[in-house]
């Protein structure tokens, strides 16, 4: 029997990235960056208003106030695309939109309420009129403007390689002109139930049968990962239906089985992937829930049989198979986040394995807080779908009393 982290370290181990792909843009939420991406040009590329307002000079400002305004003459009004031509002069002003580009002369920018605008003749007996702007607060040297490259320099590395993409990075990309960019393609998992109690889900259960809930967690779960899942069905516990079954999935990047590990008579999986010629590098975790499971590599492909119990087969999942999807696509930023939190009730486990438990984990007064979600049973669904993570108890623990700190991983 081997030990969580030996086991997850020769399933990486085995794990190769996948070939990449170029992708349209719009298409690339939660994909994996396959190249670095550096900025061709600078963001924003110009100087411009980051608010509705006057471009100033901002010495012609000094001084002003409620009480005491400073009358600035309004040459041009510039809205956002816009490329002004003018160059500002002592006292004057151009009225700006956000986003415009700052002419020439200005460095600073008055916002909209804080100015008061107005119109008077040039001249007398002159039909002709000038505009004005009345400024009623003093501004520094650079107020309210964004600076060019103030977002992203020019060459600068932006998103690295490995990186998922999410909707921020889709707008930088977007703001860079890329329209298509290089990412990992997205892994095909293969997923087979297997026993002769299994059912389908639309079938009328009878003494003795489960419907086939496995194949749904797991499928859902690859999805969560942004693999593509294929449903192989179910095989019964007949060599030729399981052989079969595993043959359809070698089209696939990885395999997974979900029963028939353990060590009973009819627990055949293991038997037929050594049958086929799959190189098994290990059998039996030290771990609670999803001690029977076997990992090999079958034509270059992983395939792992995870326990039949549908929580040890999504915690299997989770700690193993989750990781080996990620490690295929490139994906080098794992998001799962372990903490420390205050254990609120005693835990008493078996000694020599690592055990998993499905827990809610709060904030609160400044310190996370966590309770098991109820039954542990490695059969009982329920409880893992209360759990907004999992109580990580190490091997050597026979038992951890309320009020100590246990580490927590959360699940989403």
């Amino acid at each position: 029997m081997i030990k969580v982290d030996d086991a997850l370290k020769i399933i990486l181990g085995a794990v190769k990235h996948i070939e990449s792909e170029n992708t349209p843009l719009i298409k690339s939420l939660g994909r994996v960056l396959s190249k670095d991406i550096y900025a061709g040009s600078d963001i924003p590329g110009f100087d411009n208003s980051a608010m509705d307002g006057y471009a100033v000079y901002f010495s012609d400002t000094i001084g002003a106030s409620k009480v005491k305004p400073k009358t600035l003459e309004v040459i041009c009004d510039i809205k956002a695309g816009d490329s002004p031509k003018v160059s500002l002069k002592e006292n004057q002003a151009a009225r700006i939109m956000t986003g415009a580009i700052i002419p020439k002369g200005a460095d600073s920018v008055i916002m909209v309420e804080d100015t008061e605008r107005g119109s008077r003749l040039k001249a007398q007996g002159s039909r002709e009129k000038q505009e004005y702007v009345k400024i009623f607060k003093e501004v520094k040297r650079g107020d309210n403007i964004r600076k060019k490259g103030e977002d992203i320099k020019k060459g600068e590395l932006v998103i690295p390689c490995g990186k998922e993409l999410n909707s921020a990075h889709i707008g930088i990309l977007a703001s860079l002109g890329a329209s298509g960019i290089n990412v990992y393609k997205r892994p095909r998992v293969a997923i087979l139930a297997t026993g002769d109690e299994v059912i389908e889900i639309d079938k009328e259960l009878t003494p003795g049968k489960l419907r086939n809930s496995n194949t749904y967690t797991l499928y859902s779960q690859v999805l969560k990962c942004g693999a593509i899942p294929k449903n192989l069905g179910i095989a019964k516990d007949k060599p030729e239906q399981l052989e079969k079954k595993i043959k359809e999935g070698l089209d696939c990047d990885i395999i997974i089985t979900s029963g028939g590990v353990s060590v009973g008579d009819y627990d055949l999986v293991k038997y037929i992937l050594a049958k086929m010629g799959t190189d098994i590098k290990f059998w039996q975790v030290a771990m609670r829930p999803g001690k029977p499971l076997v990992f090999g590599v079958i034509k270059g492909k992983p395939v792992l049989g995870l326990p039949g119990n549908p929580v040890s087969s999504m915690i299997s999942f989770e700690v193993f198979v989750r990781p080996a999807i990620l490690r295929m696509m490139g994906q080098i930023h794992e998001e799962r986040r372990d903490i420390d939190a205050v254990l609120e009730e005693d835990i008493v486990k078996k000694k020599g394995l690592r055990c998993y438990l499905r827990a809610h984990t709060y904030w609160k007064d400044g310190v996370y807080l966590t309770r098991t979600t109820g039954p542990q049973g490695s059969a009982i669904l329920k409880s893992m779908a209360d759990a907004n993570s999992i109580i990580i108890v190490p091997e050597e623990e026979e038992k951890i009393e309320k009020g100590v700190r246990v580490t927590v991983r959360f699940l989403d």
